[in-house]
């Protein structure tokens, strides 16, 4: 996750406060995905962008995640994600972004 990013998400946390923000990850591969997940609820692990040493226990999800689906209009699925739905592993994404939520998010939906 660029340091850009990683700041305006930190800007989100302290305006709203972290119990009101959610990060929704649409990462192409699993590794990236725990990564930037890490990134946003236990800090940055690379100690390199505003999150370092920053756990804003953010809650972060996949966009494949069963619970983010549900919430989008299906029109708007079909036209913008279902074609990487079908071309990336989604079980394996959401999988590793919810081990890390599960481990480090403070918060829920």
């Amino acid at each position: 996750m660029d340091l850009q990013n990683q700041q305006r998400i930190k800007d989100a946390a302290e305006k709203f406060g972290a119990d009101k923000v959610v990060v929704i990850l649409g990462s192409s591969d699993a590794e990236g995905a725990e990564i930037y997940a890490e990134t946003v609820s236990n800090g940055d692990p690379t100690y390199a962008g505003p999150l370092a040493g920053v756990s804003l226990g953010l809650p972060v999800y996949h966009i494949f995640e069963s619970e983010i689906r549900e919430e989008c209009d299906p029109a708007a699925w079909e036209e913008q994600i279902s074609m990487m739905e079908m071309v990336l592993e989604p079980d394996a994404l959401a999988a590793a972004v919810k081990g890390i939520r599960e481990q480090y998010s403070k918060n829920a939906l």
